[in-house]
């Protein structure tokens, strides 16, 4: 089965070659669906806004494995699958590029105040009045929240920039040339833009809050590449109405594809639709990672990249 909306570059292979169908909604024609067809569901494909959850697990006795078009998986009851030896699966490597190059766009964009440019010109404001200086992206002080395969995606591109780059993660990565904090508190003093790219989770919830935003300061720049979950949104709203920050890059939210209304009011504020993998390329590279995990769990009851 599949959870969720699927391109048809995924959603065509995958009932071509396997017979995979859309999961029903809930309610009666799901009940009616699992009532006939649970006992023969081995495999669940998933998005980072679709994933199996406890209850939907335990009405699907044969489920073995839950692939994720995504390298994130928090969409998942990762505690819930485990216990019951329900296998993951995620799309690690393939979207790296791409998910930095976005993270660096909204870096540009919300220093160097392009969209708000555009914006301005649009309007017809330019025949009438000056617009505002912007911030400068070389040489600038960057810390990466998650120095993992993005993050590390994201630094060797603001090297470019000869960009001043520390990071803090849950621990400090041998051999990297780049500064380590010990919190999320620390890396925001010491920076003008806070890049974040954690995982989603219980772990992380909210790890960018009042006490970071504030530590971040009214010259600083939050931008969230990662999960809506890390940035207590509260918070940020807060702290953008309030002048805390500078401003914001945004590419997801707690509750996507719903948006909190009052960030639509700051014009020093960038909002993308989640699309940090959204290019033709990278998710086709994606699909074919999730059809190679299918292929090999129904060939050989082996996983291609297991979590």
């Amino acid at each position: 089965i599949t959870l969720g909306s699927m391109p048809p570059n995924l959603s065509g292979p995958l009932a071509e070659r396997f017979g995979a169908v859309p999961l029903p909604p809930d309610g009666p024609e799901r009940d009616a669906f699992l009532a006939e067809h649970a006992d023969t569901i081995e495999v669940a494909v998933g998005h980072a806004g679709a994933g199996a959850r406890a209850g939907l697990m335990d009405r699907l006795p044969a489920l073995r494995v839950v692939a994720h078009f995504a390298v994130g998986y928090d969409s998942t009851d990762v505690e819930a699958a485990r216990a019951r030896g329900i296998a993951l699966t995620n799309t690690p490597e393939v979207l790296n590029d791409c998910v930095a190059d976005l993270a660096i766009g909204l870096t540009l964009d919300v220093l160097r105040l392009i969209s708000r440019g555009d914006r301005f010109v649009r309007a017809g404001r330019w025949t009438r009045e000056g617009f505002p200086l912007a911030r400068r992206l070389t040489g600038a002080k960057v810390g990466i929240l998650g120095l993992g395969r993005i993050g590390e995606a994201i630094a060797k591109r603001l090297t470019a920039f000869d960009c001043e780059i520390s990071y803090h993660s849950r621990r400090e990565v041998a051999g990297t040339p780049y500064r380590y904090y010990s919190t999320a508190t620390e890396l925001a003093v010491a920076n003008e833009v806070l890049i974040v790219m954690v995982p989603g989770g219980p772990g992380t919830e909210g790890l960018v809050d009042a006490e970071v935003l504030e530590a971040l300061g009214p010259d600083g720049y939050l931008i969230n590449g990662a999960r809506g979950s890390v940035v207590n949104h509260d918070d940020l709203i807060d702290a953008l109405r309030n002048r805390t920050i500078a401003g914001a890059g945004l590419d997801v939210f707690p509750d996507e594809p719903r948006v909190p209304e009052a960030l639509f009011a700051f014009d020093n504020v960038v909002l993308t639709p989640h699309v940090g993998s959204a290019t033709v390329q990278t998710r086709q590279d994606m699909a074919d990672v999730v059809l190679a995990n299918v292929e090999a769990w129904f060939d050989r009851g082996e996983l291609v990249t297991p979590v």
